[in-house]
């Protein structure tokens, strides 16, 4: 199947479509971020001060001038020292998290197994928000010395991906097993505060996902920068603009999340709209229009395959977010 080649102005619209949905998608990413440095600080300040009740919100801008700072840093291998501290934390917090989970870990008799049909739009949307990392995908392959190692078998992408998608498993397998209906929008909630293990679980958790925040910033500012200001502002402001917009991005992301504060439907609402748009929806409709130039394959596999992930993104998209604003709007009324 060949067709006539396509036009500069197709490519330009999508690549704006992409630029936007990435954008949208890192600055709501982020605000998850917040969201969840905050609660974890919440837990410990709340337990060792009860007499405060200070709630989430004030955190999420105590947090803020630090995270203004972090993202100052305006080159990706410079991030890479404070990725490594995060990895670094996150083994140890999910090490000591999976301690409590398999402490006194039994079969209880109110668990489901499998969960009801109406519970499938908030396990997508939340489980596809597991893909966060598919912006910094490019940019990091770019960096790399040796980027033909990024893909194939055993690539760097394939090796991280099952490395995530393995842990996700094991720690949502066993810690549904442990806490049940109880469990809360991150495992690490669930452990006992009172316990100083514990508590070091929390910090360590909460400063990986600090640490990493300037990572996930960087998307959203480079491309805001490139396509947006750099031609724009005047070479002599260039370093005044940077700082500015930075800090209002990070500032405006703080703001989302003091108005969405409860982790979990936030959590799949950013995956049911902009991780679905952009890891399933994007992708699948920029390789149709790619390939009505070379054809689709045999039996036009190709088409098939990109048309049922366009349908399963918009079923996630639509059911997804129903799902999460519905969990949102029952627990504010509650």
């Amino acid at each position: 199947m060949i067709s006539r080649p396509i036009s500069a102005s197709t490519y330009h619209v999508i690549r704006t479509c992409v630029d936007i949905a990435l954008i949208a998608t890192y600055f709501t990413g982020g605000a998850v971020y917040i969201v969840f440095i905050s609660t974890a600080i919440h837990q410990l300040v709340d337990y060792y001060h009860p007499e405060w009740e200070w709630g989430v919100i004030p955190y999420m801008f105590l947090i803020l001038l630090p995270l203004i700072i972090t993202c100052q840093i305006r080159e990706l291998k410079y991030l890479v020292p404070f990725s490594f501290l995060a990895n670094v934390f996150l083994v140890v917090s999910f090490g000591i998290t999976l301690y409590y989970i398999f402490d006194g870990i039994e079969m209880r008799d109110d668990l489901d197994m499998v969960g009801s049909f109406n519970t499938i739009p908030l396990f997508f949307s939340t489980a596809i928000f597991a893909m966060e990392g598919i912006g910094v995908v490019m940019p990091l392959e770019n960096k790399m010395k040796q980027p033909q190692h990024f893909l194939g078998c055993p690539g760097v992408l394939y090796s991280a991906m099952t490395f995530v998608v393995v842990l996700y498993t094991i720690i949502g397998f066993t810690g549904y097993i442990r806490y049940g209906p109880e469990t809360e929008g991150s495992i690490t909630y669930n452990i006992d505060t009172s316990q100083v293990l514990a508590q070091v679980a929390k910090v360590l958790i909460a400063a990986a996902v600090f640490f990493t925040y300037s990572l996930q910033f960087f998307v959203a500012m480079d491309i805001t920068w490139r396509k947006l200001l750099v031609t724009r502002v005047p070479e002599r402001y260039h370093n005044l603009t940077q700082v500015l917009v930075r800090s209002l991005i990070v500032s405006l992301a703080a703001g989302f999340a003091a108005a969405v504060p409860d982790l979990e439907p936030i959590i799949g609402l950013v995956g049911s709209i902009c991780f679905s748009i952009l890891g399933l929806l994007i992708p699948a409709v920029i390789e149709i229009i790619l390939k009505l130039e070379t054809g689709f394959g045999r039996y036009n596999w190709i088409l098939v395959k990109d048309i049922l992930l366009i349908v399963f993104a918009l079923f996630g998209l639509v059911s997804g977010t129903f799902a999460s604003i519905n969990s949102l709007v029952s627990g504010e009324a509650e």
